[in-house]
């Protein structure tokens, strides 16, 4: 058992589920399929269980992207409910809290369960069900409702598979382990449409995301023998793309998939009218243990998992360059 699993933790998550009334359910920013996924299944199985439980997320995530557009919100508000000092505040997929909009809470009394699969999770919650061999937190929620003896069906098995099928890497990442493939039977057994969510997630590409991708390949930048590969999006490659920002997902893996990779980074200009001018997201994605990114991105004021990892930065592109070549060189001495 890793020393980040939590036994004791999720017997105490599956007590305060079995005896709580009132909850708001909350992820990370930008939330990905595994955080939307787990997101809704959680609120799924705690409305069977009669609880009341609302989801939050704030105006400016929506619309969700266009690959998650299909999954229904039902139970979301953008507006934190005005009895939210009433309800147990549940983190799903959140590493930290410092970038959530309810971070603080916790230090004003919230009571606040923490179910991640970060290993680099700051264990902020009251109660914390951290379990870095899970595949995914979706992984995690599945496992919570079995113990519960709920079964996912509907709604809330597509959103598991959602958050399984992409924290895998469509089951290509070293984190897929038997659990993932057992979630997965069990889940097709429950009725959800693989290949319906397939053509969701993987295709029916927006003619921007092409042309945006187009872009990134054209800026790669290689170092150190093509240990980093790297490139850039600017705020004019959005524009003349036509592209949104989350467009930007899965540029990425076509730069950690060259030849002689170790580290592969994604620098892009962070959009929102409320983004200090300057300010760029840098996505990190290693191709084996050799480099553990999400060391690299908590230097950077970031975090995430051993292989991929992220941090925003106001560095100029030089500082940045040779930010990032020490910390791989570093830890490949």
């Amino acid at each position: 058992m890793s020393a980040w699993t939590s036994t004791a933790g999720r017997q105490e998550v599956l007590d305060e589920i079995i005896s709580g009334e009132r909850f708001l359910l909350v992820t990370h920013e930008n939330p990905d399929g595994d955080a939307l996924g787990s997101l809704i299944a959680m609120r799924g199985a705690l409305a069977e269980l009669g609880k009341d439980v609302v989801m939050f997320l704030p105006a400016s995530e929506l619309p969700l992207p266009y690959e998650y557009a299909f999954l229904p919100l039902d139970g979301l508000v953008t507006d934190l409910p005005a009895d939210m000092d009433e309800r147990t505040i549940v983190f799903l997929d959140c590493g930290n809290i410092e970038r959530n909009p309810v971070a603080g809470a916790e230090s004003d009394g919230a009571h606040v369960l923490n179910i991640d699969h970060h290993h680099d999770n700051t264990r902020f919650g009251t109660v914390n069900h951290v379990d870095d061999t899970a595949s995914c937190t979706a992984e995690m929620v599945w496992q919570l409702m079995g113990a519960l003896g709920l079964r996912a069906s509907g709604v809330v098995a597509d959103a598991l598979y959602v958050g399984l099928v992409t924290d895998t890497g469509r089951f290509m990442y070293d984190n897929t382990g038997t659990q993932a493939h057992l979630m997965a039977a069990d889940l097709i057994e429950a009725g959800v449409d693989i290949h319906g969510i397939y053509r969701h997630l993987y295709e029916g590409m927006p003619e921007g995301k092409l042309r945006l991708l187009a872009r990134a390949l054209s800026h790669v930048q290689r170092f150190d023998d093509g240990r980093l590969t790297l490139s850039w999006l600017s705020s004019e490659d959005f524009e003349r793309s036509g592209a949104e920002e989350s467009f930007s997902e899965g540029v990425i893996d076509h730069l950690r998939s060259v030849e002689g990779t170790k580290v592969a980074a994604l620098v892009r200009h962070k959009m929102g009218a409320e983004t200090p001018a300057g300010t760029r997201k840098v996505s990190l994605r290693a191709t084996d243990d050799d480099v553990d990114v999400s060391r690299i991105a908590r230097t950077g004021g970031g975090g995430g998992h051993r292989r991929a990892a992220g941090f925003t930065t106001e560095l100029g592109d030089g500082e940045l360059v040779e930010f990032l070549r020490g910390a791989v060189a570093e830890q490949l001495r």
